[in-house]
């Protein structure tokens, strides 16, 4: 049995870690509740962490160098989502700290919503609404129909195939750009990433943010598009400089952009593009639907649940440098330790 920190705000915990989840997790081991009602970090989450065996980190918590000097008796820090950008992996392997991550159960929420800002950044539709909650009647302009349109998509993993399918059953021609797409779906191709900036009506990035993709879009990228193109980012802001975007709206290279991410905390949109009238925002909501937000947490808990077996999860990202948990099995006993 566990003793697990779970270092969520009750904010986030109600959106990210449910009811459901905790129950699941409880089984486990001693659930510990982030006892701050803020963000942890630094000192306070070593403090917090103190005599645990596990950490379950949300997507606010930075775990750095320091945390993992400061904190001997963690066997695993396990994040409740996919990214691990703000965990300190080298640091967590140098002290033979485990580190997990969780598996994309948010492939249809965050399609959905990319459909979503596509189809409002083509008819207007915040726009409208904020002129008549302003007492304003909105000017009618004229919008753009979907579809016959070519939809052109930066990263094909599994958010970029679900909507795929969904712009196809709109009319959509779907175009890709990734150095491994794998197998493609019907009437979807692959062109290189010049082309599909300036074949594209709407253009939406869900590259991951890795050395070789960060400012993907930057001028010349925004200087190949139309003049009518969308925009959608719901990668990640390494991917974009913001500075470059706000040239490229100013200068009408590009119509308008939407974006569900940005450099401000918690990646979500800078505020001074999310405030711009071309510009349609969200605070970084593209998983947070219940089942997507329960989907990844109750896969942490299977991990857990792994774990408690004598298991390293598959999803673990340095598995050989976890000594802390391969020297806690050596002290089981031996039908425990025949159980893995």
């Amino acid at each position: 049995m566990f003793r697990i920190l779970l270092t969520h705000t009750p904010a986030a915990l109600a959106l990210q870690f449910p009811p459901k989840a905790r129950d699941a997790l409880a089984r486990h081991g001693t659930v510990m509740l982030n006892p701050t009602g803020a963000v942890l970090e630094g000192a306070s989450l070593a403090e917090a962490a103190r005599g645990c065996d596990l950490v379950i980190a949300d997507r606010q918590t930075a775990v750095g160098a320091a945390f993992f000097d400061a904190a001997p008796d963690v066997l695993a820090v396990m994040r409740c989502a996919v990214d691990i950008s703000t965990i300190d992996v080298a640091a967590a392997s140098a002290q033979g700290v485990l580190v997990t991550r969780s598996i994309p159960t948010f492939a249809a929420s965050v399609a959905e919503l990319a459909l979503g800002l596509i189809i409002d950044a083509a008819r207007g539709i915040s726009r409208a609404t904020t002129a008549y909650r302003a007492g304003r009647t909105p000017e009618i302009a004229m919008g753009a129909q979907l579809s016959g349109q070519t939809l052109g998509i930066c990263g094909f993993g599994v958010i970029g195939r679900y909507l795929a399918a969904l712009a196809q059953a709109l009319g959509m021609q779907v175009i890709i750009t990734d150095p491994a797409p794998g197998t493609l779906p019907g009437g979807i191709r692959a062109v290189p990433f010049e082309t599909l900036l300036g074949a594209s009506d709407v253009v939406v990035c869900l590259a991951p943010a890795t050395p070789q993709t960060a400012g993907m879009f930057g001028a010349q990228a925004f200087g190949l598009m139309k003049p009518s193109a969308i925009f959608v980012n719901l990668a990640r802001a390494a991917l974009l400089d913001e500075t470059a975007l706000e040239q490229a709206l100013e200068h009408g290279q590009i119509a308008c952009a939407a974006m569900d991410v940005g450099s401000a905390p918690d990646q979500r949109p800078a505020p001074a593009l999310a405030g711009r009238a071309d510009v349609i925002a969200t605070p970084h909501i593209g998983g947070q639907t219940p089942q997507a937000a329960e989907g990844q947490a109750l896969h942490v808990v299977e991990q857990v649940a792994q774990m408690a077996l004598g298991r390293v999860p598959d999803e673990a990202v340095n598995a050989a440098d976890a000594t802390r948990f391969q020297a806690r099995l050596a002290t089981r006993p031996p039908a425990d330790r025949s159980a893995t």
